[in-house]
C-alpha cells in the first residue's frame, strides 16, 4: 500500500489513545478504531507508522499488528481465546525432559527447573515433570490455576501471550516472562533449548536460522508490546 499520510500521532481520548494519520483517525482490518490503553503503547504505533517509507509495509509494523489483533480477534471472545492458550499447561514443554543425553538432561534441568519453581511458588501450580515425550497428566488444580492466571488478562495483553507461548511451546515460560520473572532473551533461549542444544551438536543451515531468527522478531516483539502496557 503507497502511503497516503504525512504523519501519524498518538491522541488522547478519555482514558486511551487513538492512531490518526494526518488528523484522521486509523482503523483496523475490521474498520474498528485503533486505539490503545496505554500513552506508551500508543507511541509506539504512532512512531511504527512515521517510520514507513514510500510504501506501508505491515510486516514491519508488530505493535500495530498485535493491536489489531487485539482489538479485532481477541475482543470478540476473549475467554475462548485465553483457553485455547491454557490448553498449554496439560502440555508444557518445561514438564518434558530427556532422559539421555546427559548433557542434555542436565541443560534442560539448569534452565526448566525455575520455570517449574515459578509456576508453584507465584500461583500454587505444581507441575508434574517427566523424562521421554509419553503424556503425562497433570493435576487439573495445578491447570486451572495457570489458566485463571491467563483468564485473568485483558484483549491486549491475550494478544501479546500468543504468539510467546506458541513461540516458547510453553505457558509457564510466557506467564514468567509477562509477569517480569526473568527477560526475553532468557525465555526464548528456555523455548528453544532443544533446538539450540541440537544446533551446537551438528549445525545449523541456513533455512533454520532464518526460521528461528523471524521467530526470535516476533517472540521481541510481543515482550515489547506487554512492557508497554505496564
Amino acid at each position: 500500500m503507497k502511503r497516503f499520510y504525512a504523519a501519524a500521532a498518538a491522541v488522547s481520548e478519555g482514558d486511551s489513545w487513538r492512531i490518526e494519520l494526518d488528523g484522521r483517525p486509523v482503523r483496523t482490518p475490521k474498520r474498528a478504531p485503533l486505539t490503545l490503553p496505554t500513552a506508551a503503547l500508543a507511541a509506539a504505533v504512532a512512531a511504527e507508522w512515521d517510520a514507513q517509507g514510500e510504501t506501508v509495509a505491515p510486516a514491519t509494523m508488530p505493535m500495530t499488528g498485535l493491536a489489531n489483533a487485539a482489538i479485532d480477534i481477541v475482543l470478540s471472545d476473549p475467554q475462548a481465546f485465553a483457553a485455547d492458550l491454557a490448553a498449554y499447561a496439560e502440555s508444557d514443554l518445561v514438564c518434558y525432559r530427556a532422559a539421555a543425553p546427559a548433557d542434555l538432561a542436565a541443560r534442560q534441568a539448569a534452565a526448566w527447573d525455575p520455570f517449574v519453581a515459578f509456576a508453584r511458588t507465584r500461583y500454587d501450580a505444581a507441575l508434574r515433570v517427566t523424562d521421554g515425550i509419553a503424556h503425562v497428566a497433570q493435576d487439573a488444580a495445578a491447570v486451572e490455576r495457570l489458566a485463571a492466571a491467563i483468564r485473568g488478562l485483558d484483549a491486549y495483553r491475550l494478544a501479546a501471550m500468543q504468539p510467546l507461548v506458541t513461540i516458547a511451546g510453553s505457558l509457564v515460560v510466557a506467564l514468567a516472562l509477562a509477569e517480569g520473572a526473568v527477560d526475553a532473551e532468557t525465555a526464548f533461549a528456555a523455548g528453544h533449548l532443544d533446538e539450540l542444544y541440537q544446533a551446537e551438536k551438528w549445525g545449523d543451515d541456513a533455512e533454520a536460522l532464518a526460521a528461528r531468527a523471524a521467530r526470535r522478531q516476533a517472540f521481541d516483539a510481543a515482550a515489547r508490546f506487554l512492557s508497554l502496557l505496564s
